[in-house]
């Protein structure tokens, strides 16, 4: 068959959260990427270990609580997770979406899986934004990361009060990708956001994308910090939870 047309319109995919679902964070496209068409997939249902086995919707096993640098990992398991996003990716490439164009977001057990996918997808994307996320495997996956995955710019966002998902993790995955792997990626910290998702998170996220971070793309060292938090976030008890309007 001949080529797809090509799509002008950006693509975002959300990976939610441990126990949560795709369609529970559809409230997200609200806040920004206007015009964009998102998607929400809902990880298959599996036992959770560090849930003592109970079954949820997943994307990989998770052993322990807090979840750290070094924490254990089930790499296999990651893996056939990427499978599948990558088989998304795929099909939104095939119908005729630019990888310029795509763009991989996730948020705490998403956000893990949104950069292992990104790292390990062959193509450069338009950009991948971790929220309140971890390395899902070992510095030993340098490897098999490609020459035109480590040009896909990413953002990192973390709250110095999250309690689930330490700022160590934030820092310790940004550091890897800049100086292990030497991308392009910004860490954005707010003092007092937890282990949630705030509106304000997603509207800066847009910002960056458009090239306009408080990080410089030039300056893969830099980060900013916000003091404080406003009052009128949105939060979304994102590893265990659900997205809400509060």
């Amino acid at each position: 068959p001949p080529p797809a047309e090509p799509r002008s319109q950006r693509f975002v995919l959300w990976l939610h959260g441990l126990g949560d679902s795709g369609r529970a964070n559809e409230p997200v496209a609200g806040y920004a990427f206007a015009g964009a068409r998102w998607a929400f997939p809902t990880a298959p249902t599996a036992p959770v270990t560090c849930n003592r086995g109970m079954l949820m919707p997943s994307w990989f096993d998770i052993h322990d609580t807090p979840i750290t640098s070094k924490s254990a990992r089930d790499e296999a398991d990651v893996l056939r997770a990427v499978e599948r996003v990558h088989a998304m990716i795929d099909q939104e490439i095939s119908a005729g979406t630019r990888p310029e164009d795509v763009f991989i977001f996730g948020l705490s057990q998403g956000g893990a899986l949104s950069i292992a996918s990104v790292l390990l997808y062959p193509k450069t994307l338009g950009g991948c934004a971790v929220f309140s996320g971890f390395l899902p495997f070992g510095a030993s996956f340098a490897s098999r990361v490609t020459a035109e995955a480590k040009k896909t710019p990413v953002l990192w966002v973390h709250g110095r009060a999250d309690f689930l998902v330490p700022i160590e993790a934030g820092k310790d995955g940004t550091k890897f990708l800049r100086g292990r792997l030497g991308m392009r990626c910004e860490l954005k910290v707010y003092d007092g956001l937890g282990h949630e998702l705030a509106p304000y998170e997603l509207q800066y996220c847009e910002q960056w994308a458009a090239g306009g971070g408080g990080g410089s793309n030039d300056d893969p060292g830099t980060r900013s910090v916000d003091r404080g938090v406003p009052r009128t976030r949105r939060s979304c008890s994102c590893g265990f939870g659900f997205f809400s309007r509060s």
